[in-house]
């Protein structure tokens, strides 16, 4: 068995200590950069064209993945009252026809895919034609 010295165990807490106040101060610098950067969407996505027709099958798709993924924040009818949204700031709300009406389909696709301010991405675990049905089922919340 490996003997170690006394001088190593001492300097072991201050190696620690040293490694915990790099990592903070990585963690603050972060947490300091402008927000600004990440609602930029570019130009080719918000030109995007959603590839699926809004047939009841795909509504009915959409509503499931909301049900799955959107509920918890933007409510299970879409009014932005859902469980978590006292927690987050400005959850839109689906069923004003003015929330999305400036919204190009690229735009949200885009959203969806890579998150917005405190609402997470969807990243690739979503196939592109889940994301064009939950975009459907959304829009259509507002009709009625």
């Amino acid at each position: 068995m490996k003997r170690v010295s006394r001088a190593a165990l001492k300097k072991s807490p201050l190696v620690l200590l040293g490694l915990f106040v790099f990592v903070f101060a990585l963690w603050a610098q972060k947490k300091d950069e402008p927000p600004a950067a990440e609602n930029k969407i570019p130009p080719e996505a918000a030109a995007k064209q959603n590839t699926v027709k809004p047939t009841a099958e795909s509504l009915a798709k959409g509503k499931k993945l909301y049900g799955y993924d959107c509920a918890m924040c933007h409510g299970k009818d879409g009014d932005g009252k859902g469980e978590m949204a006292s927690d987050i700031k400005n959850v839109t709300d689906f069923t004003n026809p003015e929330a999305l009406k400036n919204h190009t389909d690229g735009e949200l696709f885009y959203v969806i895919r890579h998150g917005k301010g405190e609402m997470p991405p969807e990243g690739d675990r979503a196939k592109d034609d889940d994301i064009w049905h939950l975009l459907n089922y959304v829009r259509s919340l507002a009709k009625k």
